[in-house]
């Protein structure tokens, strides 16, 4: 049984991990220069200030959050147009991802005992497939139509991550919430009702990497790929409603029909920022313990907050608009939703390890106390119950790591011009108000070919 002096090694171990926990979290509030540069347009001053930031001490991005640290990386530099050193970062990003399925358990049983930024960050499910789908975008700003295509197939092929990710998710129709709540009830625990429990997963496929893969196929020339890439469109769009909730932009079905002898100028945009993790608070209630300080419990969770993009319309002007060559893009993915959804997944088993973990925790603290009251110590039983309630809670953080520079959406459009040369502007605006335009840039428009350019505007 434990002595006093046992009690107070405890204790002080725990303020040892309180001070570790402590140095392994980053402040989500020293991102706003970088959150600043980016809303202005300039993302190389963007990716220096991840430099600089990674030089101090503590570094902006800990060792433990090598895959954010890279995808953000790569994620600026793609938007700088720095496209070879984007594909580093983002190979990087997925070189990290993939050796995480490999990774023994011992991390996975620490983050049991103390929580999960002790371990190493994985990467979400959405992140895996948008590095796949940006730096598929590289190599097609590099010229480069089969590494682009070599990074499309990662997702769309039989057994590709797109496939994988539609039979993990295919037990996830009920709300994983509600799963774990049951599990705890059949151990004789009530959980509070009003805690955060998940919604039912329902996402299994990427418009945005079918179009972009219909696209590549035409460019290569293989008619009959692309018809295919293509009809997988408005399956994807049946299949995850709560995702795809707008209409099959025109633009799809456009890109296919282009009339003999035009070419096909076809746009692609990426507005907002996508949402981030916070950590949430929720209270809840341990009656069954001796000790009075540890009936009252706050568990904390990440929980996903929406960044509103000021544009909600986007619009592209050939030639000056001298010939009328004037239309608006349409939505094609929601990313900030598939994130949501995504998250989901991935939320039950956060829950419950959260949960039990907490729950040993308090556990080992009552028996501590309780032997203290045995041998007649009431006031440092109540004081050692209350110390370890404060140190449980200090030792406690949600992890909210993730990639903080994903868009939001994602839009499309295109025309069929004659060849040759033109003026393009891509102007974003917050209902008749212009929010932000690119510079004009000179394209080439060629038949034949695949003539695709690419907007960003993360306000």
């Amino acid at each position: 049984m434990p002595s006093i002096s046992r009690v107070r090694l405890i204790l002080t171990l725990l303020c040892c991990l309180i001070l570790l926990i402590v140095s392994c979290r980053s402040n989500p509030g020293t991102f706003r220069n970088i959150d600043y540069s980016i809303n202005q347009g300039e993302f190389d001053r963007g990716v220096d200030s991840i430099i600089w930031g990674q030089q101090a001490s503590p570094p902006l991005y800990p060792a433990r959050n090598a895959v954010s640290l890279h995808l953000d990386l790569g994620l600026l530099k793609h938007y700088a147009g720095r496209y070879n050193d984007s594909s580093w970062d983002l190979q990087e990003a997925e070189r990290l991802i993939a050796e995480a399925f490999t990774r023994s358990i011992s991390g996975e049983m620490t983050s049991y005992i103390l929580n999960d930024n002790v371990k190493e960050y994985p990467g979400e499910d959405y992140e895996d497939i948008y590095i796949n789908i940006f730096n598929a975008l590289n190599y097609y700003h590099n010229n480069d139509l089969e590494g682009a295509m070599v990074e499309i197939r990662k997702l769309t092929l039989s057994s590709g991550k797109l496939d994988m990710l539609s039979r993990k998710y295919e037990g996830s129709r009920l709300s994983v919430g509600n799963w774990v709540l049951a599990q705890l009830r059949l151990i004789g625990i009530e959980v509070n009702p009003n805690m955060p429990r998940g919604n039912p997963v329902n996402f299994s496929d990427s418009v945005l990497a079918r179009y972009l893969g219909g696209l590549f196929y035409l460019g290569q020339g293989n008619m009959d790929s692309a018809r295919i890439e293509f009809e997988r469109i408005p399956a994807a769009f049946a299949s995850n409603p709560r995702v795809y909730s707008n209409p099959i932009p025109r633009a799809v079905s456009d890109a296919q029909n282009v009339p003999q002898g035009m070419a096909r100028l076809n746009v692609i945009a990426f507005t907002g920022l996508s949402p981030v993790k916070t950590e949430g608070r929720f209270d809840t209630f341990f009656p069954f313990f001796n000790n009075f300080p540890l009936h009252f419990v706050q568990l904390r969770l990440p929980i996903l907050e929406r960044r509103p993009s000021r544009i909600n319309r986007l619009e592209v002007i050939v030639n000056g608009d001298i010939d009328g060559n004037r239309f608006e893009l349409e939505l094609l993915e929601d990313m900030g939703a598939v994130i949501e959804e995504t998250f989901n997944a991935r939320f039950g088993n956060m829950f419950l390890k959260t949960y039990v973990r907490v729950l040993l925790k308090y556990a080992a603290a009552d028996i501590a106390a309780t032997e203290l009251e045995n041998r007649h110590h009431p006031i440092t039983a109540f004081m050692s119950a209350l110390t370890a309630r404060l140190g449980i809670a200090a030792t406690e953080a949600a992890d909210i790591r993730m990639s903080r520079f994903l868009p939001d959406r994602a839009y499309i459009g295109g025309i069929n011009l004659e060849p040759g040369t033109y003026s393009v502007i891509i102007n974003y605006y917050n209902g008749p108000r212009l929010i932000a335009g690119d510079e004009q840039r000179d394209i080439i428009v060629r038949a034949n070919q695949l003539n695709l350019i690419q907007g960003v505007s993360l306000r």
